[in-house]
């Protein structure tokens, strides 16, 4: 038999036949390639023919030569493959559909599953390993050229109906360009394949090539930059596919990167393509018709809606990575600095963070240089530093170690080498001019509530900002991370450790793609520099809390107590006596003008963690901007969320010294502004000296099981000071 001449099934009931015919035309028609109008036309002659025999023929006769493979599965279900009469022509980058004509002797009713080797995947997904194996090569991606879907959706069913005749349709994408060869098989279970691999076809395609888009991507001033692209066609297939993306393009997320002047091939077709440049930017749409063969230039001009930095407030993210979790470990281990910088460049983040960690470490460790790396722009700088994380303390607390002059723990020569609680390392990275924090700080800090202050005790069995109520207590850590765990878990901690008179402050973060795989940038931090972007200054402003945290979609600027602002001087205003404090900032945010109620009616402890939307008022364009007093709400305002920066002021009253702070919950928080009444200390809470004096037999309690026999007296002593310096404040410390 002939690859154009297919076998013809004679006995097979017309009315069964004739309702998936119809139902397969009108698949056809919903994915754009409609059978030919004289094909449907002998298709309804053929329904009507009351020989049901001679139907059957005349049926198979119109759709055989649309047949790319013909399935035959024999009376014991037995599989066999064999290549129809379709011309066998894809497209570069694109989809195409054929039909898959299916002989079914056995009448089996189960899913009719494709199968090759050259749809196999480009990547392995990260396990977590240090040092991976290679289990998908270099050498192995250029076979691996061809994707595959079945469409079981509505009209058709999922299954083989168990007639003896029906048709489904395959689609098939080609990542190339070119003569390429693959080969495809089909089995309906485990063990039904045929014996002498007869249940695949070895094919040769033609694979046409796609037209090049050239994308001109400006800024709002006009100026060429980078942006994010998510490209759509009418069947919502997202271009390039994201099952043969490799970096600079991630698999885990729809967009793509695509810097100005750059080309994007797409094959011709309808699609809208959806742009914008992180949180301060507007996402707009726009449709573009692709004509095969004529290449073509798109234009796109980004809106903001603003730019923080033009008031001297620069974004960052201080923990994004290379390597782990969503990343790949093979062909490569994790991803290089320049696709990273694409990413960074394309979110317009003025600072982004690579943090080396467990995953891939021995391999990712090469990129880290003590300094800015040289793809960094003016604009945009990026620094490989550390997380202190799959390391014997990983159970006490993940660690971001920012500005490391060194890299590796003194004594060290791999992982396992490492301390087995946080402290130590804390030291050892601020004695080298590190500045130091916890990461995702509401793991194992969970609790029932989102009000705040709270005094629950939590578990303290995670990997955030546990070890945290200690380590405040010892002048080794700099600051704790927000924006990436739900914000009562974070804040608490801090709120409580900041009415005991400790100044640790706040940083915003993302953790991509483990945490959130969306984007990096999606916790920032903002720091406020008096001259242009520098990382060393930058840096310094987290540690000092010169900064703000937020999702980049609500923004409180310049914040303020009698005009000191917040990071500089200490971050402390003097009273003599009690008295008010004016407390002003610029605020900014921006809420769509309709409620997105999906998110509404999310509990906070599912993502988004941090989203302006959960801030707005009821139906409203508006949110409240709070005043916050030793962790307590003392005044509220709205503002308009409509972008517009305004200036909000508040007189607050200050009886005792005090922390004061701003709050837009949960999208964006400032760091504390700190009020000494007659130079006393802040002694704000006796429930917070006593919930922190609790926290530590708490977190003894889940640590000290997993710290190493030879560290465990050290770590002792310092729980035990933690403890006394518990004590002594909540002796000083006022009722509530």
């Amino acid at each position: 038999m002939s690859a154009q001449e297919l076998p013809k099934v004679k006995k097979v009931e017309l009315q069964p036949l004739a309702a998936e015919v119809k139902r397969l035309v009108e698949a056809m028609d919903y994915l754009g390639v409609p059978l030919r109008s004289t094909d449907k036309q002998s298709l309804e002659r053929a329904t009507g023919e009351p020989d049901s025999g001679r139907a059957a023929v005349e049926i198979q006769d119109v759709l055989d030569k649309y047949c790319l493979l013909d399935v035959h599965i024999n009376p014991e279900s037995r599989v066999k493959v064999a290549q129809g009469p379709a011309k066998a022509e894809l497209l570069e980058l694109g989809w195409r559909s054929f039909l898959v004509k299916v002989r079914n002797e056995a009448g089996v009713t189960a899913q009719l599953k494709a199968e090759s080797p050259n749809a196999m995947p480009v990547y392995t997904r990260s396990t977590g390993n240090p040092s991976p194996k290679e289990t998908v090569k270099p050498s192995d991606v250029p076979n691996r050229w061809l994707d595959i879907l079945m469409f079981n959706t509505s009209p058709l069913k999922p299954q083989l109906s168990g007639l003896e005749l029906e048709y489904r349709i395959i689609q098939l994408y080609s990542r190339d360009a070119g003569k390429r060869e693959a080969k495809i098989s089909f089995n309906v279970g485990q063990g039904t394949q045929d014996i002498g691999f007869r249940n695949d076809a070895d094919i040769l395609f033609t694979c046409r090539p796609s037209t090049e888009v050239t994308l001109r991507i400006l800024d709002e001033t006009g100026k060429p930059t980078t942006g994010s692209f998510i490209i759509r066609d009418s069947h919502d297939h997202v271009y390039p596919s994201q099952a043969k993306r490799l970096a600079p393009d991630f698999a885990f997320h729809p967009q793509v990167y695509r810097s100005d002047g750059e080309k994007i091939k797409l094959p011709g077709g309808d699609y809208m393509i959806e742009f914008s440049r992180g949180p301060e930017y507007l996402v707009k749409n726009q449709a573009i018709k692709v004509v095969e063969g004529k290449p073509q230039t798109f234009t796109c001009r980004l809106e903001r809606w603003i730019d923080p930095a033009k008031y001297g407030w620069y974004s960052g993210d201080h923990h994004i990575h290379a390597a782990g979790c969503l990343h790949y470990e093979n062909p490569t281990q994790g991803v290089f600095p320049q696709d990273m910088m694409r990413h960074i460049l394309g979110e317009a983040l003025n600072v982004g963070c690579v943090l080396t960690w467990g995953p891939c470490y021995y391999f990712q460790k090469q990129f880290f240089e003590a300094r800015v790396n040289k793809l960094s722009t003016a604009d945009n700088l990026m620094r490989y530093d550390l997380e202190v994380s799959g390391f014997p303390s990983i159970h006490a607390g993940h660690l971001v170690l920012l500005r490391l002059k060194d890299q590796d723990y003194p004594g060290t020569k791999k992982i396992e080498d490492w301390p087995s609680w946080d402290l130590p390392i804390l030291k050892w990275g601020k004695a080298q001019g590190a500045v130091v924090g916890f990461a995702h700080s509401g793991w194992g800090l969970d609790g029932k509530t989102d009000k705040l202050p709270n005094y629950e005790m939590p578990p303290f069995d995670g990997i955030g900002a546990n070890e945290y109520v200690v380590d405040i207590v010892h002048d080794a850590v700099d600051f704790i991370s927000t924006v990436d765990t739900p914000f009562s878990w974070e804040l608490n901690i801090w709120y409580h450790t900041l009415n005991c008179g400790f100044r640790g402050r706040i940083s915003g973060e993302t953790d991509f793609p483990c945490i959130y795989g969306e984007r990096v940038g999606l916790g920032r931090v903002y720091v406020q520099l008096d001259g242009k972007l520098d990382y060393e200054a930058w840096v310094n402003g987290v540690r000092d809390g010169r900064s703000f945290v937020s999702d980049g979609k609500s923004h409180l600027m310049d914040f303020r107590v009698n005009g000191l602002l917040t990071g500089t001087r200490g971050s402390e205003v003097k009273l003599d006596k009690p008295g008010t404090v004016r407390v002003t900032a610029k605020v900014a945010a921006w809420l769509d003008e309709q409620a997105n109620q999906t998110l509404h009616g999310k509990s906070y402890d599912q993502k988004p963690y941090w989203d302006i939307e959960r801030a707005r008022l009821e139906t409203s364009r508006q949110v409240p901007v709070e005043a916050v007093v030793n962790g307590k709400s003392v005044a509220k305002k709205s503002i308009l969320a409509d972008g517009k920066a305004q200036e909000v002021a508040f007189d607050v009253p200050i009886e005792r010294s005090s922390w004061v702070a701003l709050r837009i919950l949960p999208s964006s928080h400032t760091n504390p502004i700190f009020v000494t009444v007659n130079n006393k200390p802040i002694r704000a809470s006796r429930q917070s000296a006593e919930w922190c004096l609790k926290a530590v037999d708490q977190c003894w309690s889940q640590k000290a099981p997993k710290i190493s026999a030879k560290e465990l007296p050290e770590a002792e002593k310092a729980y035990e000071r933690a403890r006394q310096a518990y004590r002594q404040i909540l002796a000083a410390s006022e009722a509530n």
